[in-house]
């Protein structure tokens, strides 16, 4: 899950409106193009939000999901024995 605090601020929490971000589908990355300078002033001018949920799927979901790169599930799903499942196929 993506865990925030102040010392580990991904750059998901620090896109804004008309950032330009590349989508690359065949090698499967997403970036976010802005300096490293304004990112870095950002990142020090966020501060994390108020918590929303305290129980429930809110709860669990802000605690267990994964990034985009990870695939956007639980945790908790991961296989921890057995066969790794394949990629599927990107169209």
């Amino acid at each position: 899950m993506f865990r925030l605090n102040p010392t580990s601020v991904g750059p998901l929490a620090l896109v804004r409106n008309g950032d330009k971000i590349t989508l690359d589908v065949a090698a499967r990355t997403i970036n976010l193009d802005v300096p490293d300078a304004e990112l870095a002033k950002r990142r020090a001018e966020w501060k994390q939000p108020e918590t929303r949920y305290e129980r429930g799927y809110g709860w669990m979901f802000t605690r267990h999901i994964q990034q985009a790169n990870e695939g956007c599930d639980f945790d908790f799903l991961k296989p921890v024995f057995g066969a790794p499942v394949k990629e599927p196929a990107i169209y």
